[in-house]
């Protein structure tokens, strides 16, 4: 699967949970997803300096992503480290 159709799959996955994080003016965008199946993301707005960022990456997002997509093997954000 190359990585257009793969990113296209992440993105639907997250849509499940976009709603959310818009309601508490944030969002996230998938930027890449690496050779290791790696989705690198970034957050958007308000999720960039809400400190439950983390909780909602691993819990939120990486669960829906996981779910959705299983060839994505984890989640990586690139505007922090996690």
């Amino acid at each position: 699967m190359n990585n257009r159709s793969l990113i296209e799959k992440v993105e639907n996955a997250l849509d499940e949970i976009r709603p959310y994080l818009n309601k508490d003016g944030g969002d996230i965008k998938v930027v890449s997803i690496d050779n290791n199946n790696i989705a690198n993301v970034e957050l958007l707005g308000n999720c960039e300096s809400c400190p439950m960022s983390p909780m909602t990456l691993k819990l939120g997002v990486e669960e829906a992503i996981k779910k959705n997509v299983p060839e994505i093997k984890g989640i990586k954000t690139i505007n922090f480290s996690n």
